[in-house]
Formats: C-alpha cells, sequence, structure tokens
C-alpha cells in the first residue's frame, strides 16, 4: 500500500525529530535486534551453524556463530528505513554491507582460504571506496604528505580496509571483546560527528552500538542461548569502522568544523583510536613472519590469549582490553594536533611497554601456576582417549 501525503508528512516528521536525538537509534536498532536474535539463535541450531571447541577456541560445547547476522538485520532494517534516502551513493554502500557479511557468513560454514576471503573484502571495498566514493585523499601533513592523487587514494584506502577488517576479526577471540570495542569506537566516533555537526554519521554510529549491545548481552550473559558473532559479525563491524575512519578523514577537511573540534591529525588519531586490535595484528604477523611461518597461520599469540594465560577469565580479559582501548582513546584525544609522527610514537611507545609488561607477567604466572591451554588440550586427549575405549 502506498503512503499517502499525510503518512509521509508524519514519517518526515518523526524522522526529523530522531535525527536531533541520535542517540535515539540506539534503542531502535537495540529493539530491532532483541526481536531477531531468539530467531536467530533457533535458525543456527536447526541448521548446524555452529562452533565446535578445537585447538584454536577456548569454549566449551557447541555454540551457534551466526550472531553477526542479527547485527547486520538490524542495521540494515534501520538503514533502509531512516538512512537510505540520506546518505550519498547508499545503494553502493548498502551493496558493499550485504557482500561483506555474505563473505563472512560463507566463511563461517565453509572457511574460505585467506586469499579467497580477501577477494571477497575487496569487493565488498570496491563499492564504498570506488562508487560510493568514500576513501582517503589526504594525510594532513604525515611524512610531509598533504593530498595524495586518486591512484594513491584508492591503494591507501585498500589497504586501510583490509588492515581495519582483518584486525577485528583477529581480535574476536573472547567473550564480548570485538562487540565491546566495536560498541566504544562507535560512540567515540558518534560523539565526535555530533560535535562537529554531522548529523547523519552520528546517527549512522550511534545505530551500530545499539545492534552490538544485543549481542554483546547474549554472548557475554547469555547462558545457554550464547552465540557468537563469527565472521559475519566481525567483517561487517570492520567495514562500519573504516566508513566512520573515512568521513573522519573527509570531515576535517572542511572549514566548517569549529577550531576546537578540528583534528589536524588525523591518521594517527584513527589509528590510535583502535590501537588494540591494529596493533596486536601487526605485532602477531610479525611474529609468525619471524619464526618463518605465514602471517595468515593461526595461534594463541594474540593479546587476549596472553591474558587468557595470565589466568584471567573471558569477562575480566574483555573489560582489561575495554579499559586499555580507552587509554589509547584519551591519548588520541589529546594528542589530535599533535604532528602525525609524534602521535603515533607515542601510542608505539605504550603499546610496546604495555606489552612487554604482560610478556613478563605471562611468564612469570606459567611458571608458577602452569600454561592453562597445556592443560586444557591435556584434559581434551583424556576425554578423548576415554571415549574411544568407551
Amino acid at each position: 500500500m502506498l503512503l499517502s501525503i499525510g503518512d509521509l508528512s508524519i514519517y518526515s516528521l518523526i524522522v526529523n525529530t530522531l535525527y536531533r536525538y541520535p542517540f535515539l537509534f540506539t534503542i531502535m536498532t537495540f529493539l530491532i535486534g532483541w526481536s531477531f536474535m531468539p530467531l536467530v539463535i533457533r535458525i543456527a541450531r536447526e541448521r548446524g551453524f555452529v562452533v565446535r571447541p578445537n585447538k584454536r577456541t577456548v569454549h566449551n560445547g557447541d555454540i551457534p556463530n551466526i550472531g553477526g547476522l542479527d547485527i547486520f538485520i538490524s542495521y540494515l532494517l534501520f538503514f533502509i528505513l531512516f538512512a537510505f534516502n540520506n546518505v550519498q551513493n547508499a545503494h553502493y554502500v548498502v551493496t558493499g554491507l550485504i557482500i561483506i557479511m555474505l563473505v563472512g557468513f560463507m566463511d563461517d560454514l565453509i572457511v574460505f582460504k585467506p586469499k579467497t576471503k580477501l577477494v571477497g573484502e575487496l569487493l565488498a571495498g570496491v563499492m564504498l571506496i570506488v562508487f560510493a566514493d568514500v576513501r582517503i585523499s589526504n594525510l594532513y601533513g604525515l611524512f610531509g604528505i598533504e593530498f595524495i592523487p586518486l591512484w594513491a587514494s584508492y591503494i591507501l584506502s585498500f589497504i586501510v580496509l583490509v588492515g581495519i577488517i582483518n584486525a577485528l576479526n583477529l581480535i574476536d577471540g573472547v567473550d564480548g571483546l570485538a562487540s565491546g570495542l566495536g560498541m566504544l569506537y562507535s560512540l567515540c566516533f558518534a560523539i565526535y560527528f555530533y560535535a562537529v555537526g554531522d548529523n547523519l554519521m552520528s546517527v549512522l554510529a550511534f545505530a551500530l552500538i545499539g545492534a552490538l549491545a544485543v549481542f554483546f548481552i547474549y554472548n557475554v550473559f547469555g547462558g545457554r542461548h550464547k552465540i557468537f558473532m563469527g565472521d559475519c559479525g566481525s567483517l561487517f563491524l570492520g567495514y562500519m569502522m573504516t566508513w566512520f575512519v573515512f568521513e573522519m578523514f573527509d570531515l576535517n577537511m572542511s572549514e566548517n568544523v569549529k577550531p576546537i573540534w578540528h583534528i589536524s591529525a588525523v591518521p594517527a588519531v584513527c589509528f590510535t583510536i583502535m590501537f588494540v586490535p591494529l596493533f596486536d595484528t601487526m605485532r602477531v604477523m610479525m611474529t609468525r613472519l619471524k619464526q618463518g611461518k605465514s602471517p595468515f597461520s593461526a595461534d594463541r599469540n594474540h593479546i587476549h590469549h596472553l591474558l587468557l594465560r595470565c589466568g584471567f577469565k573471558h569477562k575480566r580479559v574483555t573489560a582489561i582490553l575495554l579499559v586499555v582501548s580507552l587509554l589509547f582513546i584519551l591519548l588520541a584525544w589529546f594528542g589530535a594536533n599533535w604532528r602525525n609522527e609524534w602521535l603515533f610514537l607515542a601510542a608505539f611507545f605504550l603499546g610496546t611497554t604495555l606489552t612487554l609488561s604482560l610478556w613478563k607477567y605471562v611468564d612469570f604466572k606459567v611458571a608458577k601456576c602452569g600454561d592453562p591451554f597445556l592443560k586444557k588440550e591435556e584434559q581434551d586427549t583424556k576425554e578423548l582417549l576415554k571415549d574411544n575405549k568407551n
């Protein structure tokens, strides 16, 4: 049924009211996600969309692993109803969101090779970077470079997109971590966008918080209704964070941004905000290369694995890394108008110091109490032998 002129007027009034208070969209996507989550969990169990314990995981029992589907559904419904007509080249953006979700969903089911997964990420990136024309075009004085040519803009934008997507994908290793970081980063971007007067981007960021909050509750406190995000969620989250980063780059080229909110070190600020997953990914890949392994090989060397080896439980690990992330966000705020190089240096110095301190504590705890991962593997082996005998 077509909407009447009166209906359209009411709809416009509602939308305009909501846009004046962007945080209301957090409630909206939360309610949508909360309504759909039981259905997603039921479908996952009926269709066998679950992850079983293995040498790479730290959970027990078969857990549904398509929680990202609920995040995607709630966000897509919001986007179509309240943002599609306001976002430039929205059809390309939506196409990119669908592609990245499907790549993650298929990877959850059949496990893609890294190259296949990368092709899917790049295809989604084409929609955002090339067709929607959302990309990095200015380095804000980093290494003395300001505006960059189109070809360099495309190359750099794709590198950043792939880096952020995979960093958030790899950090998704304990309950609530990826979604918690996603909510924290989204809140940071939402507040900034609202402060500079970009209500549309603020609405998009606030809406993502609500979609992630539903998953966070089920993932951390769900009990027998527990669900994992899966790659369909983590890749989607990385895609959204990339979009927010590109928009922050673009916003600070505008003369309309008030001096108090203007950021002169945008590249370093964006990196520092998301320092924990980005730095951890670089550290782990460099370690693998140093050991003669593929940078894409699986191991238990990520930051959350190190904290687990210290004896911390999932919730404590998530809480610690959220607090550390908040520390880096504060550093980004205070260093927003430093030289890019100085802020990068400060972030790396702090990150390296914290990591070396953690490694010393890991060695101390393992020497004192043993390695919990080895204990778990020994227990799993005993249970397997017992089952074989029976």
